[in-house]
């Protein structure tokens, strides 16, 4: 049985371990004058920084949380190591040799559960990294290589095989001393009724490491075919593997993060690989999950997340993947004080995709042209519903004001109101009011769920428009001087009205009945009569509800008194609507503009460039009819 170790070897593995160089392995620390460090405290969520560390005097103390106490409390507290555990893990580092009272030292099997665990780790990487330089490893060889990954990378970054087989590593470890009560803990094995094998075979193996660079778990990528099982796996949740709390890469990046002040997050163990090779030394990797709320905890330690400026970059495919998981880190910053971007290739490519592809340099400028994580959400929300027609960009801009509601600088709010409206083609005003009114809303009602447009039928409700708004007015004048004067509209005039578009319902329903009614009277061979006949003939491709309101345009008085009155009226109300519908789709090629990547979709881009100059062309021949 262990015994207890000498007082005096504690003091001693105390004295001589720096507290600082180990705190510096989880906390970004800064001066806080002469002798004194702070950075925000590891045991609790806070965002300006109350931890302070006094290496002379061998202590640290939260003003915060009041956690306190010496490099081996640290430890224990962050670590979850019992006390005997942290003193040999401490004396071992320094090389200095303990001495143990009533007793020996622990044997090799009877060392604290969680360094047992750490041994295996460590053992099973250098097996794996052994086995990527043998012939049976040329798959993974192969895999490495058409990535553009050398054989300095693959050490550099621990990258190793796990040989086909039941039990070549169960067999190593074995071998090294690891009882299978200790490797069942390890999750680098699965049980069956033979008891246990392998849990990775023929399979591309990456270390994950904590943030003091520990090995607790393994990411290994399948390469043949005929492997049944996913095709990444990871190791299983364990008592040192916890994948929510899990960066990988992040025992490399942790220092580049705290100087730089920036976090880049990418998708997978290759786009570590090639960002950091690329010259983006703050990238990391989530495993298996989602960016969530313990990631957050661990990210802001390093950046120092208290208002100074840090940044946050995503990195996500653009396909509906992960439009949905940059939505979802969209609901997670507003735990961060630094600003979160996003950073989407326009082909789709990933980081190491891109580095094959392009080189280096592409890696970083992916990463330079970030683009702020809220305007990302706005647009993956607008690919959501039909910009082409009125009732689509409202329902865009209802689900799209909560998203500016919620920017947590003020002072962008207005600006991207803007934004927003010069996208929909709509009044800023207007959209400026459904955010403020979003910003008022309980957090609970947020955002209208994105959607497709649902096929809509049947007949339109009869609700009226305020006759006093301009655009009102004016579509319910041209179906008046339609319905009473078919006869004075010439042949173009009918091709612009057929292209024109209302804006309110009850009027777009009369239009459609109007363009019916006249090709049923054009089929029969006759021409468009005036009067009763007309009017029935579009009362017969209007719902019933909708009978009042054509009686009404049939009898209200249009402002003429003689035959060429009635004509100059007639052109005029008509040209007015036409420029208006040429005002419109100029508006909604402007918002498609604005939303289009003049790199990217660059023949569309020229594409709506002319049809504004033809529209705009047409607007001014109106003006000179």
């Amino acid at each position: 049985m262990a015994g207890l170790i000498r007082r005096e070897d504690i003091d001693e593995v105390r004295a001589r371990t720096d507290i600082k160089e180990i705190v510096d392995g989880y906390v970004t620390l800064k001066s806080a004058g002469i002798g004194s460090w702070k950075g925000l405290c590891p045991f609790h969520d806070e965002r300006s920084p109350s931890f302070h560390v006094r290496p002379q005097m061998g202590t640290y103390h939260c003003f915060g949380c009041d956690e306190s106490g010496d490099v081996i409390a640290f430890l224990m507290n962050i670590d979850h190591t019992t006390f005997a555990e942290t003193v040999e893990k401490l004396a071992a580092r320094v090389g200095y040799e303990l001495h143990y009272e009533q007793g020996s030292g622990p044997k090799k099997e009877e060392v604290g559960r969680r360094q047992r665990l750490l041994d295996a780790h460590k053992v099973a990487a250098e097996f794996f990294q052994r086995h990527l330089y043998t012939r049976q490893a040329a798959p993974a060889q192969q895999f490495l290589g058409e990535r553009g990954f050398d054989g300095e990378a693959a050490k550099r970054y621990g990258v190793g095989y796990a040989p086909r087989g039941w039990d070549h590593l169960l067999k190593h470890l074995r071998e090294r001393g690891f009882t299978d009560q200790e490797l069942k803990l390890t999750g680098m094995f699965s049980e069956g009724n033979r008891g246990l094998y392998d849990r990775f075979r023929g399979r591309l193996v990456w270390p994950i490491r904590a943030v003091a660079g520990e090995i607790i778990g393994f990411g290994a990528r399948k390469l043949d075919d005929d492997d049944p099982g996913p095709k990444y796996l990871n190791t299983p949740e364990t008592a040192l593997y916890k994948k929510s709390q899990v960066l990988y890469g992040i025992d490399l990046a942790k220092r580049e993060i705290a100087r730089q002040r920036r976090l880049v997050v990418v998708e997978g163990y290759t786009d570590v690989m090639a960002c950091h090779l690329a010259g983006v030394t703050t990238a990391v990797a989530t495993c298996g999950t989602a960016f969530g709320p313990e990631h957050i905890k661990i990210v802001r330690r390093f950046l120092s997340d208290d208002g100074g400026g840090g940044e946050v970059v995503f990195t996500f495919d653009g396909d509906a993947a992960g439009q949905k998981a940059a939505l979802r880190a969209f609901e997670e910053d507003q735990k961060f004080v630094a600003q979160t971007y996003v950073a989407v290739e326009p082909h789709g490519m990933d980081p190491c995709d891109l580095r094959l592809a392009r080189g280096d340099a592409a890696v970083a400028e992916l990463v330079e042209n970030r683009r702020p994580l809220f305007e990302f959400a706005i647009r993956a929300t607008l690919k959501n519903y039909d910009l082409d027609t009125i009732e689509g960009r409202i329902r865009a801009m209802r689900a799209c004001a909560p998203i500016v509601a919620r920017i947590r600088d003020r002072s962008l709010r207005p600006a991207y109101a803007r934004q927003l409206a010069g996208w929909l083609g709509l009044d800023p005003a207007e959209v400026q009011r459904a955010v403020d009114a979003a910003g008022r809303a309980p957090r609970e009602g947020r955002a209208e769920p994105p959607r497709r447009e649902p096929e809509t039928s049947g007949p339109p409700a009869v609700e009226l428009p305020d006759p006093r708004e301009p655009v009102a007015r004016m579509e319910r004048e041209a179906l008046e001087t339609v319905i009473q004067c078919p006869d004075l509209m010439l042949e173009r005039h009918w091709e612009e009205f057929g292209l024109s578009v209302f804006r309110y319902p009850v009027h777009g329903a009369v239009h459609d009945a109007v363009l019916a009614a006249r090709a049923g009277l054009l089929g029969d061979g006759a021409g468009v009569p005036g009067g009763q006949v007309w009017v029935d003939a579009v009362r017969g491709h209007l719902p019933e509800p909708l009978h009042g309101f054509l009686a009404e345009l049939a009898v209200t008085p249009l402002p003429a008194t003689t035959q060429q009155q009635l004509e100059r009226y007639t052109a005029d109300i008509l040209n007015r609507l036409f420029e208006l519908q040429i005002n419109r789709r100029k508006s909604d090629r402007l918002a498609e503009l604005q939303r289009t990547d003049p790199a990217g979709q660059r023949e569309r881009y020229q594409q709506l460039q002319r049809e504004l100059l033809e529209l705009e062309m047409q607007r001014r021949s109106l003006r000179q009819d």
